[in-house]
């Protein structure tokens, strides 16, 4: 995964694909896949904790919105998007699997 490169507006809707690929760049289907969204010092945004993924693909879409982008007076703009997970390869079974993107959610003058 990789920094990206478009910002976030501040409440609005901001899709981010996660797309997952074995050791051979291969398409893969995890066991398992979580995400959890901080801003850039670690702290949950939203109680976005630990958030499963019912049925994880090799294609993920993960829709933030509302509050996960909204910014209070004092708050940083940085968000880190988090995805850990388990997959299954022929190096083993129940791998982990971790990630993470960063952004900026911009900060629009007239919403509240």
């Amino acid at each position: 995964m990789a920094t990206l490169t478009v910002t976030a507006k501040e409440k609005s809707t901001y899709v981010i694909v996660v797309t997952i690929s074995d050791e051979d760049d291969a398409a893969l289907i995890p066991n398992s896949l979580t995400w959890t969204l901080t801003n850039d010092v670690g702290t949950v945004i939203n109680s976005r904790d630990t958030v499963s993924i019912a049925a994880p693909a090799s294609v993920n879409n993960i829709v933030l919105s509302g509050l996960d982008l909204a910014i209070a007076d004092s708050e940083r703009r940085g968000r880190v998007l988090t995805v850990e997970g388990l997959y299954d390869s022929s190096f083993g079974n129940g791998l982990p699997l971790k990630g993470e993107v960063t952004f900026e959610v911009t900060d629009l003058v007239a919403v509240e």
